[in-house]
């Protein structure tokens, strides 16, 4: 990682039973017609810039010539808006606002953090700003964050109102916890308490403000709300375990990014967290080779790999990732959700811990 995790399953434990090809698909078509007219709402540049992203059409803005992957990814974040909805009794369509803002921030922050980062590969594909340059995607990320705020404050209401609400503090949540990621760039050590926090900014805050404002729009209690929203910031922070994982013994024909860059950029993710914590001859090998002025080669960085997990990085970060899903659907059963909507909620935040690697 450090990059804001983009969250992918794959495609026979993403499914929803009792919805329409029993995947995922059922949310992309509800969400899309929205989605797309929101989008086209943009300046000209920045509507290029978003289309690219989300894999809608090549760099010039005409036809895609080759689909790799699935364009836009996999919807879960909006599936996770329009599942809470209806786990409290409400509908699939009167949260759809809030699953077209919640993937517009999503996609604000992906296109901000590859410029961060200086990741060079977003879904298979250049990242936006290896394309179109820096200043372009930075203003298309700033454009679709206005439209995402644009959308739910024309839901009428209360309801829009809470729901307003709700997605500005999440986003000030993502904020604290990707501006404490970029610290500890510059600090030896990070501590794993330290970084589990982060990441519950990161990465648990736009999870949980999603499911929050699927039950915000279904009308839903104080106390089901609260816990539809602990249930997805728990969910947010095991997946980010999980994308750790797969960021050093991932494979990079799966996420759309090299497997590795982490680790020669040196961040502390997790796992490394963790292993610079150990008082051992791997860990301390660790850090000597993170402590190196010189720039890690490919050598350097498998030696890195085979060090954290000689130093217990691996085996900590996935039991994390499964204490923070138990965590999760604990807070999912007090939110008192509909049986079956609780078991395709439970399918989807499984299927978060078990994606190849």
């Amino acid at each position: 990682m450090s990059g804001v995790a983009e969250l992918t399953v794959p495609e026979a434990e993403a499914r929803v039973p009792g919805q329409q090809g029993g995947s995922l698909q059922w949310a992309r078509d509800l969400v899309a017609p929205a989605l797309r007219e929101a989008v086209e709402g943009l300046p000209e540049p920045e509507r290029l810039v978003e289309g690219y992203h989300r894999g809608w059409h090549e760099a010039d803005g005409g036809p895609l010539r080759a689909a790799d992957g699935r364009p836009g990814g996999k919807a879960v974040r909006p599936a996770l808006v329009l599942l809470a909805a209806r786990a409290v009794g409400g509908t699939a369509e009167c949260a759809v606002p809030g699953a077209v803002a919640v993937e517009l921030v999503h996609d604000f922050t992906l296109l901000h953090d590859d410029v961060i980062d200086g990741d060079p590969l977003r879904r298979h594909r250049p990242a936006a700003w290896t394309v179109y340059g820096t200043p372009s995607a930075v203003l298309a990320g700033d454009a679709l964050l206005v439209v995402a705020l644009r959308t739910l404050s024309a839901v009428p209401g209360p309801r829009g109102a809470a729901a307003l609400r709700e997605l500005v503090a999440a986003l000030a949540d993502l904020m604290r916890g990707q501006s404490q990621d970029v610290a500890f760039e510059e600090r030896a050590r990070v501590g794993a308490h330290e970084y589990l926090a982060m990441a519950e900014g990161k990465t648990g805050a736009l999870m949980g403000g999603a499911c929050a404002l699927g039950g915000l729009l279904a009308g839903a209690s104080e106390h089901r709300v609260a816990g539809l929203r602990e249930f997805g910031r728990r969910l947010g922070v095991a997946f980010q375990c999980v994308d750790d994982l797969l960021a050093i013994w991932g494979d990079s024909r799966r996420s759309g990014k090299p497997v590795g860059a982490d680790l020669a950029a040196r961040k502390k993710s997790l796992p490394v967290a963790v292993a610079l914590a150990a008082d051992s001859p791997a860990g301390r090998r660790l850090a000597e080779l993170y402590e190196r002025p010189e720039p890690l080669d490919a050598a350097d960085v498998a030696a890195a790999a085979r060090l954290v997990e000689e130093a217990g990085g691996r085996t900590a970060t996935e039991r994390e990732a499964q204490r923070q899903i138990t965590v999760a659907l604990r807070a999912l059963a007090a939110a008192e959700p509909l049986p079956e909507v609780y078991r395709q909620l439970h399918s989807l935040a499984m299927a978060t811990t078990r994606r190849d690697r």
